[in-house]
């Protein structure tokens, strides 16, 4: 077994793939309309779907905002170096809502950022 993918209900879709391939760098993998359902799927990651997670947008056509509620956390990601990341990330229009810096009570290396539907992202870095 491995994860495929992780689903976001987001939105706005065309804004939502812009932050995900524009500003985190990630690649559109297929997007796929399904009018009788009035929702739209797009897949984004750094590289094929048999090689690794994925995000899967959904964008259910009727809704325009979700609330996040409290259970999810984030989603992370690896980066080679978090200070790095946050600067590029800022450059390209994307929201830093924690610095890069040691998490607290270690000594690794973290930073969030936060897509356009209020989701977290955690930039880690190895």
């Amino acid at each position: 077994m491995r994860v495929l993918h992780t689903m976001l209900r987001v939105g706005h879709l065309d804004r939502s793939i812009a932050f995900y391939t524009d500003v985190l760098g990630m690649q559109l993998l297929r997007r796929q309309d399904y009018p009788d359902g009035r929702f739209t799927l797009a897949f984004v990651g750094y590289g094929p779907e048999s090689e690794g997670a994925v995000i899967e947008l959904t964008h259910n056509w009727d809704t325009d905002h979700y609330e996040l509620g409290n259970g999810f956390g984030h989603v992370a990601l690896a980066v080679p170096d978090a200070y790095a990341a946050c600067d590029a990330i800022r450059a390209r229009g994307g929201k830093v809502v924690r610095e890069a810096g040691p998490m607290k009570h270690g000594t690794t290396v973290i930073a969030f950022v936060e897509d356009p539907d209020g989701y977290k992202i955690e930039l880690i870095q190895r």
